[in-house]
Formats: structure tokens, sequence, C-alpha cells
């Protein structure tokens, strides 16, 4: 395991700025340490809170960008649905979006194969129109992204060790 370090007092200006500069300043401190991007080479360096913070990051930003379908066509559908990321934000207290995410990988597990292809920009906008069951779980996950992100941000203040050593 790697040894992840902040600087206090960027994470106290970060906490200052709210809820999302908090989690990007512990993103920020994993994947500087890292090497830039979690994959498969580097994640055996990473514990699994942290892990999962860098993972319930890229599910918020993937699905307020472009839906679950666009999270599944680059590529991050098998790390969400596939992996113990659902048990561990249940774990972290998230029980809804635990649900949100059991019922959405049904759907991920029926059209991946579809939705993940290489396509053109007119055949993946098409994918919306083809896979309307994705709509309700885009629409709840919106609705409820700032719940989710504070619960989040909660449990990364309440266990910060887990994350990274603060450098006074």
């Amino acid at each position: 395991m790697v040894q992840v370090h902040i600087d206090d007092a960027a994470l106290r200006q970060a906490a200052t700025a709210g809820m999302d500069n908090f989690l990007e300043a512990f993103a920020g401190a994993i994947r500087k340490t890292i090497g830039g991007e979690l994959n498969a080479d580097n994640m055996g360096e990473l514990n699994s809170d942290q892990i999962t913070l860098l993972g319930y990051l890229m599910l918020r930003d993937s699905v307020m960008d472009g839906g679950f379908v666009e999270l599944i066509h680059n590529g991050l559908g098998e790390f969400i649905f596939f992996n113990p990321f659902g048990k561990a934000v249940r774990e972290w207290g998230l029980r809804d979006l635990y649900k949100l995410l059991d019922k959405c990988s049904r759907y991920f597990k029926k059209y991946r194969l579809e939705i993940e292809r290489d396509c053109t920009q007119e055949e993946f906008d098409a994918l919306y129109e083809r896979y309307p069951e994705f709509d309700d779980f885009d629409d709840y996950f919106v609705e409820h992204e700032e719940e989710f992100t504070e619960a989040v941000a909660q449990y990364v203040d309440d266990h910060i060790s887990d994350f990274a050593i603060i450098d006074e």
C-alpha cells in the first residue's frame, strides 16, 4: 500500500470551500500518489476506502454529465456494478445509492455489450432513446446527488486516516 499525503492547510482550505472541494482534495492526493488515474495496475496500491472514494467521484461525474448510459459506454460499468463498490457505499451508510446501483445493475448486465461497443456520436446519442430504462436511475441519482456527496464527505471526514496522512 502506498501512503497518500495531503497538506493540512490545503485540506482546511478545501473544507471551507465545500464538500466537493473537500472530496477532491483527497481524490487529488490519491491520484497524484498513484500517477494520475485509477486503473487495474495501481488499484492494489490503495485501500478499499480510497478506491471507493475515487469510484464514487467517477460515478458521480459520469452520471451527472451523461447518465448511466455514458458511464457504461465509457467502460466504468464493470467497476461500478461487478466490483464490491456497491457493498462499500452501503457500508458507508449510502443504502439508497446501493439500492439504486443494485437495480441499475440488472440493466447493465442485460445491455452492456450493446452500450459499450464503439460507435459514432450519432449512434451514441441514439442509445439514450434505445435504453430508456436508465432514465429513472439517472433522474434519481441527479435528485439525490447532493445527499450522496454529503454522506461520502461525512464518511471521509469521520475516517480521515483511512484516506490520507495529514501533513502539518
